[in-house]
């Protein structure tokens, strides 16, 4: 399942998208206690129990574990384990739609990368 996702996804795969960027970016790290499901929800305004979904995503792929009373962690691994799967999707999913639209625009890498921010 994809982490990363757009406006039009439902709202647990948005919050998983949001989670999965702070991991990736090196926010929470192995061994890391990711907010509580209330904290979570309070800060993004959405139900506790779509939280506890995008949640419960990460702990059914492996990149976090529940210790029990205590809160959710990273689990060492899961940043280069999240990259991969992350990446695969990228291309598999995205990446053709993006170079379709590309080429049908008549844009050329070079004046892509030229108009990248630095």
């Amino acid at each position: 399942m994809a982490a990363l996702s757009n406006d039009d996804s439902p709202v647990y795969l948005r919050l998983r998208g949001t989670i999965a960027a702070a991991i990736l970016r090196g926010d929470f790290t192995a061994g890391d206690q990711l907010p509580s499901v209330r904290a979570l929800a309070a800060e993004h305004g959405a139900n506790p129990l779509t939280v506890a979904k995008a949640y419960q995503s990460f702990q059914d792929d492996g990149y976090v574990e529940v210790r029990r009373g205590v809160g959710m962690f990273v689990l060492p691994g899961a940043a280069e384990r999240l990259r991969t799967v992350e990446r695969d999707d990228f291309l598999a999913q995205q990446w053709p739609r993006i170079r379709e639209r590309i080429e049908l625009l008549g844009l050329d890498v070079v004046t892509l990368l030229e108009r990248v921010p630095a």
